[in-house]
């Protein structure tokens, strides 16, 4: 028997990882895209367009796209396709009365539960969210700063909560692309910092005052009129260096 045999036997066994690692890359691939700002709400998510982009089947795209819809960030309409999802003005409020109760409950948790490490990461999660703002890159800043939430969520060490948070995250960011007031506040990594400091001291009240205060923040930057115009596929997921 060939000394390769082995390995060639085991190869069919490795298939349906490198299939599931493949999903899982496209599928980030979109939440970044939609956490950044930069695929707008109503934008048609064509499976034939994005199976070119990505150099995948057309399954393959739909089963990221349902896995997508699953959590609410994309809405797939009969005979029509799959479209990133438009927050109406009810689902927004939702959404924002939603976040202040599931990250007041998960910022009390961080505050009992957190270790010097990570408040150490934390820190340095904000510093690089003001790298992103000295740079003008606004787009990568406002992933940043879910980003920044979606820590803490991990933090309160509840994995149902952070499947929530992450959820509520996205949705949030198309909520901001089509509600927005003008272009987004830098003070959040002031807020942030804030925030840090009363979990540092584990002063449960006070984070959790100051993240309802935040988050309130947030929400005051929105109105309910408008929206934005729709997104280019290709435009969206050209590899282009990051300035």
């Amino acid at each position: 028997m060939s000394s390769s045999a082995p390995s060639t036997a085991l190869e069919p066994e490795k298939q349906p990882l490198r299939k599931a690692a493949q999903n899982v890359r496209i599928y980030e691939e979109m939440l970044t895209a939609i956490l950044e700002q930069r695929l707008a709400p109503g934008t048609k998510l064509s499976e034939d367009t994005l199976g070119e982009i990505f150099g995948v089947s057309r399954s393959i795209i739909r089963i990221v796209l349902q896995q997508l819809a699953h959590e609410r960030i994309v809405q797939i309409q009969p005979n029509r396709g799959a479209f990133v999802a438009e927050p109406t003005h009810e689902e927004a409020r939702e959404v924002l009365q939603a976040r202040r109760l599931i990250e007041e409950g998960v910022i009390r948790l961080a505050v009992n539960k957190h270790t010097d490490a990570e408040i150490k990461d934390l820190r340095e999660m904000v510093a690089q969210e003001q790298k992103s703002l000295d740079r003008g890159n606004h787009k990568t800043w406002v992933r940043q700063s879910g980003d920044f939430h979606l820590k803490l969520a991990a933090i309160a060490g509840n994995q149902t909560l952070s499947a929530y948070v992450k959820e509520l995250v996205s949705r949030n960011s198309l909520i901001i692309v089509q509600y927005q007031k003008g272009n987004l506040s830098a003070c959040s990594c002031d807020e942030h910092s804030e925030i840090i400091d009363a979990i540092d001291a584990r002063d449960e009240d006070r984070a959790a005052a100051l993240m309802l205060a935040h988050l309130q923040a947030c929400e005051d930057q929105l109105n309910l009129n408008g929206g934005e115009p729709k997104s280019d596929l290709y435009a969206v997921f050209s590899k282009t260096p990051e300035n």
